[in-house]
């Protein structure tokens, strides 16, 4: 094994945790900051794949039709706020009935409208090389792309009112009103965050996994696992998760396999989980 080859695995597998931290992080805020568990997360991801490819197809640059995706996903999300999860805060099992019900009506809708196979847009042919191996330089993209995703979340979070308002509000929420925070306002546009967030990683991964209806599944898997594993740190739990084991099961399929990739990782999450049953993040001190 030469170190060419050590060097793109590393790299390969970079790509692989970087494709799963940009599906999660939407989840990560909804579940992590709401504690809204958001059965229909995967179908987000397709909503704004869909979007994005439909505006493609009408011509739009691909750079505009991600905005445009995203911000069609947001405003989905807050008309599902205000309509559904509205209501159910504090029941958690009807909140799962209910975006759960929203999943399976979201993807017999794309089934409906688009089919079960829908052309994608294409990878763009370009290629990082080190010495005789190779990687999609698009791959590598998503890399800066992920650590741009976490910084800004990061900054929004913790340096705007937005960020300090939305936490004292899902914290407290009968203080936060006291003080004149509304809450209601705060969680609706926390959640429409969290979907268009969804709704951005499936219009930016739209060249890697194709629009179909079922395209946010396997990712919305792995994205609910790593959530879990992060604990009660919805940022830095999930960044750390991620990179962890995203990391290594891809390095372990570049290694062997992908099924041996997956299996590493799903073992590794059990094992965590049995030695830390709160997340990882639940003894830090810093909290986000």
């Amino acid at each position: 094994m030469t170190l060419d080859y050590i060097a793109i695995a590393i790299l390969s597998s970079l790509s692989t945790a970087s494709i799963l931290l940009i599906a999660t992080l939407g989840l990560a805020i909804v579940f992590g900051l709401m504690g809204v568990i958001n059965l229909a997360h995967g179908e987000m991801i397709m909503f704004g794949a869909y979007a994005a490819l439909l505006s493609t197809r009408l011509g739009v640059p691909f750079p505009l039709a991600v905005l445009l995706a995203t911000g069609a996903t947001a405003l989905f999300g807050a008309v599902v706020e205000i309509l559904i999860i509205r209501r159910l805060y504090g029941r958690m099992l009807d909140t799962m009935l209910a975006t759960w019900g929203l999943s399976l009506a979201l993807y017999q809708s794309a089934v409906l409208a688009f089919g079960s196979v829908t052309p994608g847009i294409g990878m763009p042919q370009m290629t990082v090389r080190i010495g005789q191996y190779g990687v999609s330089a698009y791959m590598v993209f998503l890399i800066f792309v992920a650590v741009s995703c976490v910084a800004g979340l990061f900054w929004l979070l913790t340096r705007t009112g937005y960020g300090i308002m939305a936490r004292a509000a899902i914290a407290d929420a009968e203080t936060a009103s006291a003080i004149g925070i509304e809450s209601s306002r705060m969680n609706t546009v926390t959640f429409a965050l969290g979907a268009g967030l969804a709704g951005f990683a499936g219009a930016i991964l739209l060249p890697v996994f194709p629009a179909t209806p079922s395209m946010g599944f396997a990712l919305a898997i792995k994205a609910f696992l790593a959530v879990v594993v992060a604990g009660p740190l919805p940022l830095s739990g999930t960044v750390t998760a991620i990179g962890t084991l995203g990391t290594a099961g891809g390095i372990t399929s570049s290694i062997w396999s992908t099924a041996a990739g997956d299996l590493f990782f799903f073992g590794t999450t059990i094992l965590i989980l049995r030695l830390w049953p709160n997340g990882i993040s639940s003894l830090w001190r810093y909290k986000l």
